[in-house]
Parts: structure tokens; C-alpha cells; sequence
């Protein structure tokens, strides 16, 4: 499951033409719930990828289709872009 993030950042320091934006994207990974813990142990189920059991916005979107565990216990990634747009009509 692949979110993504618009966060509009001004200085007043840019001219008017240029729109600088960043966006972030947050990926969900391998799943790292402890399916052993009650028994002293450790032990993961192997799942890789978080994949959404239902579409944005219900309760589905944050349990696993695969592992069927909560989103929480899946390893997130974020990752930053900088857009930097020049609109000057040149």
C-alpha cells in the first residue's frame, strides 16, 4: 500500500514563479509481529509487503490481506522528494 503526501513549503524568499513541494511517500513492509511471544520465543510470518484487505477510508485498509495482522506491525518506509516546478511561461 503506497500513500502519498503534499506538503507546500514557502521561505518568501522564492520569486512567484517557481512552486517548490514536497512529497512523501510511505511504503509498508515486511511484517514484524512476534507470532511466538506468548511462549517465550520468536517467530515472524514471513509476509514482505503490506497489501490493503479493503479500499481507503474503511476498517479493511489497515489489516493485512496477506498475513492478516494491523498495518502497526508491518516496517514503514518514508521517503522524501523534493518537486521544484518553474511556472514563468518562457
Amino acid at each position: 500500500m503506497k500513500k502519498r503526501q503534499v506538503v507546500v513549503r514557502g521561505d518568501g524568499s522564492r520569486r512567484n514563479d517557481v512552486n517548490t513541494s514536497i512529497v512523501r511517500r510511505v511504503r509498508y513492509v515486511e511484517c514484524q509481529k512476534n507470532h511466538a511471544a506468548n511462549l517465550g520465543g520468536y517467530a515472524v510470518d514471513g509476509c514482505r509487503e503490506f497489501m490493503a484487505s479493503g479500499e481507503e477510508g474503511t476498517s479493511g485498509a489497515l489489516t493485512c490481506a496477506a498475513c492478516g495482522c494491523h498495518r502497526n506491525f508491518h516496517r514503514r518506509e518514508a521517503a522524501e522528494t523534493e518537486v521544484v516546478c518553474d511556472s514563468s511561461g518562457v
